[in-house]
């Protein structure tokens, strides 16, 4: 029996939880081109790893391009030499796209908000201009929970970032291939492969409340070691006859 070295198991088990997200949810169809957002970070490096080694493996056959979105009014100091060697070792050709906003132009919203309107709208269209169907973002399963978690406190929704999310206006898909990868594998992956770090120096960071968020999924977890499977078993568990139903009158 093969004997597997720590960085091969983790490899393997992000593999797997990859492919598998993939093929339950349905992100993938024959044909399909998919626009990668490649910030720089360990969970965009490691998609544009994941999706350019599937693109060339398994079926159904898909092509992918990916995108680094430069915000020139944020300090964030990208190595675009470094990201597009990454992309093309991967088989992902890179597109480097310029934009920017104003916060005063809306003091309604948070910078932050700002900030993640305008690279969501640089995505599309670069995903316009490439010919691309579907968008793949970088998120995995602790984000998704973490949204959850933010939804239900301070929106008094239950909802979250959904795997797959077909946006008919745009004629566009979002996918987040990586939904069933754990962070805490990431964290690994990019030890493992040397993933180099950008410099960010975002003067609005400090305004988000999702490492709040972090912390508390990592305490459900020290209650119960399986709390973030039965959260997002959760979602699929729905038991309408148990919950609050208002009278109509």
């Amino acid at each position: 029996m093969a004997q597997f070295t720590e960085e091969e198991k983790t490899i393997r088990r992000i593999e797997k939880r990859f492919n598998k997200g993939m093929v339950q949810y349905g992100l993938i169809e024959e044909g399909d081109k998919v626009l990668v957002g490649l910030s720089g970070g360990k969970d965009s490096l490691a998609l544009v790893e994941l999706l350019g080694k599937r693109s060339h493996i398994f079926k159904p056959r898909f092509s992918v391009v990916a995108v680094h979105v430069v915000m020139k009014n944020i300090p964030y100091q990208s190595d675009w030499d470094y990201l597009r060697e990454h992309a093309e070792k991967n088989g992902v050709p890179l597109v480097v796209y310029e934009t920017s906003f104003d916060p005063s132009t809306d003091t309604r919203k948070s910078p932050c908000f700002l900030c993640s309107w305008n690279r969501r709208k640089a995505l599309f269209t670069v995903a316009k201009e490439q010919g691309c169907n579907k968008i793949a973002l970088g998120h995995h399963m602790d984000d998704i929970l973490e949204t959850l978690l933010m939804n239900i406190t301070y929106q008094g929704a239950f909802s979250t970032m959904p795997p797959r999310l077909v946006m008919n206006k745009f004629d566009m898909t979002i996918i987040r291939p990586m939904c069933l990868v754990h962070e805490a594998d990431l964290l690994e992956l990019a030890q493992i492969r040397g993933y180099r770090k950008q410099v960010k120096n975002c003067p609005y960071e400090s305004q988000s409340s999702r490492s709040d968020m972090k912390g508390i999924l990592r305490q459900l977890e020290k209650m119960n070691p399986e709390a973030r499977y039965s959260l997002w078993g959760s979602m699929t568990n729905v038991q309408e006859e148990l919950l609050p139903k208002e009278v109509e009158f």
